[in-house]
């Protein structure tokens, strides 16, 4: 970056509320140091995790986005995390596709009880997008209004599947 500024990645993580999201809280609980790149969003289950929630972060400006989850064979929700697993392999491709370097994405699995594994995933993924740098893909990428209104309109019809009960 110009200006003597350190390039810091912004992170949108969309957390298991029974797993990931739990061990998140124990590292901070526990004091485990972590970088404060990530931005959590709680969502049920990683299974609920719908792609367009993860482009729609790319296109708002994330630098990078974490999925993490109950361990497969752990799922709350039976095997909702496989499903995860086959949607983070199409949306690795896609952002092939869209020309974003892949490694942009990153898939965790942490239980409830494993906040120090989130903490040392977090701290990797945070390095590997030092690396890569900025994605500035919202410079890149002007759509129309009428683009901007759909993309708008898909999300908030998918917006309960991110709901927590309180």
């Amino acid at each position: 970056m110009s200006d003597g500024q350190v390039f810091e990645p912004k992170i949108i993580g969309f957390f298991c509320n029974w797993c990931s999201y739990r061990a998140a809280d124990l590292a901070g609980i526990a004091r485990i140091k972590q970088p404060p790149n990530v931005r959590v969003i709680r969502a049920m289950c990683s299974g609920r995790i719908d792609p367009v929630f993860v482009l729609k972060a790319f296109a708002l400006g994330a630098d990078g986005v974490m999925i993490a989850g109950c361990h497969p064979g752990d799922c709350h929700y039976i095997e909702q995390n496989y499903k995860t697993i086959r949607r983070y392999v199409m949306l690795k491709h896609t952002l092939r596709q869209l020309g974003i370097e892949t490694e942009r994405l990153k898939l965790v699995w942490a239980s409830a009880a494993e906040g120090h594994i989130l903490a040392e995933e977090i701290a990797k993924f945070v390095d590997q997008l030092k690396k890569l740098g900025p994605l500035n893909w919202r410079d890149n990428w002007r759509p129309d209004e009428a683009e901007a209104e759909a993309v708008e309109a898909l999300a908030q019809e998918h917006a309960e599947a991110l709901e927590v009960p309180a």
